[in-house]
C-alpha cells in the first residue's frame, strides 16, 4: 500500500496531508456570453466552515448546483473527497432553504429523513431496510427529532421541518454539507438550533461545511473562512481580512462601510447587500 504524502511542519515533524474534502482549480460558469466568476480556486479541509456570501445574482447557489453534480463548469475541475461530483453523491449533504410543505402531504418525519439515504436509487432488501432505519433513527436522535418522527411533515413548524433538513443531510454521513439558505423564514430561536446541529456535526465528524448565505452575523463565530462573491470578482479568507470596507468597497467598487455594533456586523452601501437571493434552488 502506498502511504499517504507527508508535509514538514514548522517544528520539522512530519504530518499526512489530508485530501480536501472539497476542491475547485480554475473553475469558472458561463451562460452565453456572461460570466459569473471564472479562476476560482478553493480548498475546503474537513471540518472547515466557509460560508459563501454576496449579492443576488453573483452565484453562489449556482455554486452550490455545482458541487451537488447539477451543473457542470464551463472551465477548470472540481472535486468532492477527491472524485468529480454527481448527482446523489453519498459524500454530500444538502441543505436546502426552508420551505413551507403542504399540511396533507402524506410523508411522516422519518420518511423525509429517509430520502437523505435513497431518495436517489431503487429500494433496498430486508438486512437493508433495517439498517436503514437503525440510521434513519440515530439522525432524527441527532438532531432532537424523534419526538415527531411519526408525525404528518407538514403540520410540524417550520424550525422542526429544517431539522428533519438537517438529519436527512447528515443520515447519509457525508464528507461535505452544503446549506444554501438554510436560515431564511426562521426565526431568531431555531436559526440558533439549525447553527448549532451543523457546528456539532462538523465537530464531531470533520464534516466540511459550505455554507451559502445572505446574512453572516448568525453564523460569524462558526466560520473559518468566507468566499465572497460579487459580479465576477471574489476574495477568500478568514472574516478579519474579507468582511472590511477596504476589501468589499473593491469589491462593489463603490465606497461600503462595515461597522462592528455590538459583535454585530453591518454592511452599510451595498444597496443588494443582505437581501434574498434570487438565484434558481437546486432541483
Amino acid at each position: 500500500m502506498t502511504a499517504p504524502p507527508t508535509a514538514t511542519t514548522r517544528d520539522g515533524t512530519e504530518q499526512a496531508v489530508r485530501t480536501p474534502a472539497l476542491s475547485l482549480r480554475g473553475a469558472r460558469v458561463s451562460f452565453g456570453e456572461r460570466t459569473l466568476w471564472e479562476g476560482l480556486d478553493l480548498d475546503v479541509a474537513p471540518g472547515e466552515f466557509v460560508a459563501v456570501l454576496g449579492p443576488n445574482g453573483s452565484g453562489k447557489t449556482t455554486l452550490v448546483r455545482v458541487l451537488l453534480g447539477l451543473l457542470p463548469l464551463s472551465a477548470g475541475e472540481v472535486r468532492i473527497a477527491g472524485r468529480p461530483p454527481h448527482r446523489g453523491s453519498p459524500s454530500i449533504g444538502y441543505i436546502p432553504q426552508q420551505k413551507a410543505l403542504d399540511p396533507d402531504l402524506p410523508l411522516r418525519g422519518r420518511d423525509l429523513v429517509g430520502l437523505g439515504l435513497d431518495g436517489h436509487r431503487p429500494g433496498l432488501g430486508l438486512r437493508g431496510r433495517r439498517g436503514r432505519r437503525e440510521r434513519v433513527d440515530a439522525a432524527l436522535a441527532a438532531v432532537g427529532g424523534t419526538e415527531y418522527a411519526n408525525a404528518p411533515v407538514g403540520r410540524l413548524s417550520g424550525g422542526e421541518q429544517q431539522r428533519l433538513r438537517v438529519a436527512q443531510a447528515l443520515v447519509g454521513d457525508p464528507d461535505v454539507l452544503l446549506c444554501d439558505e438554510p436560515l431564511l423564514s426562521l426565526d431568531l430561536s431555531h436559526q440558533r438550533t439549525v447553527t448549532r446541529l451543523i457546528d456539532e456535526r462538523r465537530r464531531a465528524a470533520d464534516t466540511a461545511v459550505l455554507f451559502v448565505t445572505h446574512e453572516i452575523n448568525p453564523v460569524l463565530p462558526l466560520v473559518d473562512r468566507i468566499l465572497y462573491l460579487v459580479d465576477g470578482r471574489f476574495r477568500i479568507g478568514p472574516p478579519s481580512e474579507v468582511m472590511t470596507s477596504e476589501v468589499l468597497s473593491e469589491l462593489y467598487r463603490t465606497d461600503i462601510d462595515v461597522l462592528n455594533v455590538r459583535g454585530r456586523l453591518v454592511v452599510v452601501g451595498a444597496e443588494s447587500y443582505g437581501e434574498h437571493c434570487h438565484e434558481e434552488a437546486p432541483q
